[in-house]
């Protein structure tokens, strides 16, 4: 049986998938204590394939980097399971660190990352919300729209 943030993710549409491993030398994830660190996930979907490709203010809109940003917390979701088992298992999302390939004039990162913070917040309610930076840069692997990392708090 699912735990209730998987039901919660499934009222939604969501199912999670097997998790990427890594393309370099890095962990997906990292456990110390209480904290798990889950490396930064790009905007692929469940089949592979980039949600959205390019910069943001150059050929991709905000809504393409919403749903970006939300595939994003997808995979971060995937890993943390991956790693603890059970979602239910997360106790706080401390943070989410948000990288948006992006024009030099784009500004809208913040708008863009709501994609990821939003879907946090209904996986998880209150303890959904979290700190959060949101940082936009010349190249993500792949031309990924955008790349997300997160940190959470577990029991």
């Amino acid at each position: 049986m699912t735990g209730s943030v998987e039901q919660k993710l499934a009222a939604l549409g969501i199912t999670l998938h097997t998790p990427a491993a890594p393309v370099a030398n890095y962990a997906a994830f990292v456990r110390t204590g209480n904290l798990l660190v889950v490396s930064g996930q790009v905007c692929f979907d469940a089949d592979g394939k980039l949600v959205a490709k390019g910069k943001l203010g150059a050929g991709v809109s905000v809504d393409q980097g919403v749903a970006a940003a939300r595939a994003c917390a997808i995979n971060l979701l995937a890993q943390a399971k991956a790693a603890l088992g059970d979602l239910d298992k997360v106790t706080r999302v401390v943070r989410l660190g948000g990288f948006v390939n992006s024009a030099p004039d784009f500004l809208d990162g913040p708008k863009v990352l709501n994609g990821a913070s939003d879907l946090m917040v209904a996986a998880f309610g209150d303890k959904g919300r979290h700190a959060r930076s949101t940082v936009g840069v010349a190249a993500l692997p792949a031309d990924a729209a955008v790349e997300v990392e997160a940190m959470f708090e577990v029991g």
